[in-house]
């Protein structure tokens, strides 16, 4: 069995060769404008992206008081948080990478994807992002946004914190692995594939 194997080639050897490590520092990425171009594709996907998914849940909410059958449902609630994600992955994945989420550019980076300064400052720019989104939802809908406390999710009867931190994490872990697999450099014309796999696996 063991000369067969031999005869056939070894299994031990790559066919594959991987990307070289980001640099844990990398104080040179200061001095570039594609850098800051990132961090403002960053800054301005997450504002989108929590401009809109926060309205679609208040605009849920105010329309569902009223009448059961009304509003988008969460089907479609669900449908808006993917088909963001979709439109802002699409655009921002040649400029930064189409992060738009911290758990995601911390799993870069804890697999050497992204330098330290990168990571730190793209969550910077994802964090106010996310600030100014929800900003201007009150801004625009103040009483809406204070009567249904922001459009935060809430924890359905019979379900303990527990649960939804598990749950919580789950999602996340899911989406982090979605990612991974879909810009694995092993993969062939992997770039369509992102936006595609990224919005799909943000409406489960």
């Amino acid at each position: 069995m063991t000369k067969a194997v031999t005869e056939h080639g070894s299994y031990g050897a790559k066919d594959y060769h991987d990307p070289p490590p980001a640099p844990l520092f990398d104080g040179e990425e200061l001095t570039k404008w594609s850098f800051y171009r990132a961090l403002i594709a960053e800054f301005i996907a997450t504002l989108l992206f929590l401009y809109i998914t926060v309205l679609t849940v208040i605009g849920y909410k105010s329309q569902s008081a009223t009448d059961e059958c009304g509003g988008v449902g969460i089907l479609g609630i669900a449908w808006a948080f993917g088909g963001m994600i979709f439109i802002l992955v699409y655009c921002t994945a040649g400029i930064s990478g189409g992060h738009i989420n911290p758990a995601v550019t911390f799993g870069l980076f804890l697999a050497r994807k992204v330098s330290l300064v990168r990571a730190v400052m793209y969550m910077v720019a994802q964090c106010l992002g996310a600030i100014c989104g929800v900003g201007l939802v009150k801004a625009f809908q103040s009483s809406l946004y204070k009567r249904y406390g922001g459009g935060a999710n809430t924890l359905a009867d019979g379900y303990s914190n527990g649960v939804g931190l598990a749950a919580e994490i789950i999602g996340t872990f899911v989406l982090v692995y979605t990612v991974f697999s879909a810009t694995d450099p092993k993969r062939s014309a992997r770039d369509s594939h992102i936006p595609v796999r990224t919005c799909f696996i943000t409406t489960l």
